[in-house]
């Protein structure tokens, strides 16, 4: 068994009730064997990344401590997706759930399957502005600190929204 990681997830939806898909990740994530939800940021609302003809989408960035490994942690993510009925049919459109890693520890790897950190992440407002909320000394494995990330990345009409916290285990 490897000692526990810290792990960012982003979330992302605009389909099927997008806040409530949320919800239902974070505890589906918060239930994952030898997972801990440790965080998670507000909600967001942005404008689509890919094809203009869908929904705005709900964001948000879940904090976790795992001792799952990275690829086993990314099955685990997308059976969750599976679960809430995650179809890929067009790339950037829109779904119901998606659940990348984005910062595996300090992790550095490209598989087939994974690249960490997250390729796009320091691209998108929708990943670094919740990303920043939760922990704003954050630096990448680059030594890119996020208020710099956060400088340079594209804007996507991003807007914060209003709503409840949900209950996580302790």
């Amino acid at each position: 068994m490897q000692q526990p990681r810290v792990s960012y997830i982003a979330l992302g939806s605009n389909l099927g009730n997008p806040t409530q898909q949320l919800h239902e990740a974070l505890l589906a994530i918060d239930q994952l064997h030898e997972t801990y939800l440790l965080a998670y940021s507000s909600f967001y609302q942005s404008a689509p990344m890919g094809p203009k003809d869908q929904p705005a989408y709900i964001n948000a960035v879940a904090k976790i401590h795992t001792q799952l490994s990275p690829l086993t942690l990314l099955d685990k993510l997308q059976a969750i997706e599976n679960q809430q009925g995650r179809e890929r049919k067009e790339h950037w459109g829109a779904r119901t759930i998606d659940l990348d890693i984005v910062l595996y520890d300090h992790t550095i790897m490209q598989t087939e399957r994974l690249t960490l950190p997250h390729y796009g992440a320091k691209e998108r407002d929708f990943v670094l502005t919740p990303l920043a909320e939760i922990s704003p000394e954050l630096v990448f494995p680059d030594g890119e600190s996020i208020s710099q990330a956060l400088k340079n990345c594209t804007h996507y009409d991003l807007m914060k929204l209003d709503l409840d916290k949900i209950t996580i285990k302790d």
